[in-house]
């Protein structure tokens, strides 16, 4: 709990920091429009949105997955680890800490407006309640949403013993990128730096894990000889 708690902490820290400069944020989410304009000369994030929002059923899936697919299914997929697959849970909360860490930093020195904030033609229907006292709106890139369901998606479908939940958690990631993007919260290019975000972090831990447990292991073999 101290280190979830330090860490929402440090995100308010960084969100006050960006609420102070939006000029900046909106600046940075226009270089992402022209950077796109310039190779593809088309806002496809757009034609995601305008194809989701004429069938309403997906437009209610996408929005519930952009909403739980963050905390709600990160925090369930968390305990389920921590109960059922301890063996593996250091390392996958450990991924997820320092893939959140690296996102704030990110935050802090690119703030950045999502697509929805940039009069593009996007509907808003982003209705924060009580969220808002928690949520950066300058958070795009990278995108955490992105990042986190590719972590949660790798860990889960190595975890499980059923080929469906393999298939499941293989998926997962490419729907939540949907999402985000049908959602109008994240632009393709925030999706795809999420994404190198999970794949370093999980890098970066689990070969420490293995370099560790190595370690140990030879210390162990040194003290029985």
């Amino acid at each position: 709990m101290a280190i979830w708690f330090g860490f929402a902490l440090c995100y308010q820290l960084v969100r006050a920091a960006t609420d102070r400069d939006p000029a900046r944020a909106f600046a940075n989410g226009w270089a992402v429009v022209n950077l796109e304009l310039r190779f593809t000369h088309h806002i496809y994030e757009l034609t995601i949105q305008q194809f989701v929002d004429q069938r309403h059923w997906l437009a209610q899936l996408v929005s519930w997955t952009y909403w739980n697919s963050e905390f709600t299914v990160v925090s369930l997929t968390l305990l389920w680890v921590y109960i059922r697959r301890h063996e593996g849970f250091y390392p996958f909360r450990n991924s997820i800490l320092l893939a959140n860490v690296l996102g704030l930093v990110g935050y802090a020195y690119m703030p950045m407006a999502p697509p929805r904030l940039l009069g593009l033609g996007f509907v808003d229907n982003h209705t924060d309640g009580l969220v808002s006292l928690a949520a950066n709106p300058y958070a795009a890139m990278p995108s955490l949403h992105a990042c986190d369901s590719l972590i949660v998606g790798i860990v889960l479908c190595r975890l499980s013993r059923h080929w469906w939940s393999k298939v499941f958690w293989t998926i997962w990631p490419a729907w939540v990128w949907f999402a985000v993007i049908a959602t109008g919260n994240h632009f393709w290019l925030d999706c795809i730096a999420g994404m190198f975000v999970a794949l370093f972090s999980m890098t970066v831990v689990y070969k420490w894990d293995a370099i560790r447990t190595g370690v140990a292991r030879l210390a162990s073999v040194a003290r029985t000889t």
